[in-house]
């Protein structure tokens, strides 16, 4: 991205963030208000651009914004040890442990439901049958993630 003179709509094309995400980041802080032309026309420099590409990493990575923010403002003392940016990712990382858990046994549920339909009306389907009576799955945990 070009180093200063920046629109938002270029910034918006270049970092494949839409412009109402990005004046949304601004509005709660994640992203630095940028200067303005006479015209009061946002102006944006390669600062916002790259910490614009750290939050949508981190999104990708499905940090929630809180946690985000936590760690833009530990990347701004660079001096600092690292454990509070590692417990954070850890945490998150714990999660993501716990979500591909249950998706498992929500998995495992979905295959055993439609494995044993083999009734040509919907009265015999084994799929109804387990949705109409949750005493017959077989984990009591398979909620949907989060």
């Amino acid at each position: 991205m070009a180093a200063k003179g920046m629109t938002i709509g270029r910034l918006a094309r270049e970092s494949g963030c839409k412009v109402p995400t990005i004046r949304y980041y601004e509005q709660i802080g994640l992203m630095p208000e940028p200067a303005r032309t006479e015209g009061n026309q946002r102006v944006y420099a390669q600062r916002h651009a790259d910490r614009l590409a750290f939050i949508r990493h981190g999104r990708d990575l499905g940090f929630t914004l809180d946690d985000i923010r936590d760690l833009l403002r530990l990347s701004e003392h660079p001096e600092a040890p690292c454990d509070q940016a590692d417990a954070i990712a850890r945490r998150h990382l714990d999660g993501v442990r716990q979500r591909i858990a249950r998706l498992r046994l929500l998995e495992s549920e979905l295959e055993r439901m439609a494995g044993h339909c083999a009734g040509s009306s919907v009265a015999q389907c084994r799929v109804i049958e387990i949705l109409a009576d949750h005493d017959k799955c077989l984990h009591d945990r398979h909620a949907a993630p989060d």
